[in-house]
């Protein structure tokens, strides 16, 4: 499998929307309403919001390709970018998403493998991250891999409010 990373930059950013809402869709649309999702896209996958993001130096974004193609993404976040306070000694995977034509190739397992690399060279202790609840196929990898849950959080999906499994690694 020839698959290559590359950081997002500010000249990536149409196509980091269209994996961003194309994956984000595939994910969580038959579970949620339109109007909610729409929402959702709207504010967190706008050309301008995601510029604001990619431009942030405590939030990293990641394409991995296959072959010539982009298959998935990843986003990061330290300081004060993370969603949660007090993780300074932590770096969080905000998102992880693969697009399902290439779901099954173990594009998430590097993408996750990627993250740790991220973190381990950035000196942290930990990687944690938010899962919803309803995310079985995302909870079930993220155990397989060493997270165990730590606590819980809302994440408001448009006028929705979720609850999300906070999952943690420790890397020490």
């Amino acid at each position: 499998m020839n698959t290559r990373f590359k950081k997002v930059e500010a000249s990536d950013v149409a196509l980091l929307q269209e994996i961003s809402r194309k994956t984000f869709l595939e994910t969580y649309a038959a579970q949620n309403t339109a109007e909610n999702m729409q929402h959702y896209l709207d504010k967190d996958f706008g050309l301008e919001s995601l510029l604001a993001q990619i431009n942030n130096p405590d939030s990293g974004f990641h394409l991995v390709w296959l072959g010539d193609q982009p298959a998935g993404y990843l986003k990061v976040n330290t300081g004060l970018s993370q969603t949660e306070p007090n993780m300074e000694q932590g770096l969080e995977i905000e998102r992880i998403y693969v697009l399902q034509e290439f779901q099954g190739m173990k594009i998430g397992q590097l993408l996750f493998e990627h993250s740790i690399a991220i973190a381990r060279k950035a000196g942290k202790a930990y990687i944690w991250l938010g899962v919803w609840e309803e995310n079985g196929k995302a909870i079930a990898f993220y155990q397989k891999n060493g997270f165990v849950q730590f606590g819980t959080h809302v994440f408001k999906l448009g006028g929705d409010e979720q609850t999300d499994f906070l999952m943690k690694l420790d890397l020490k």
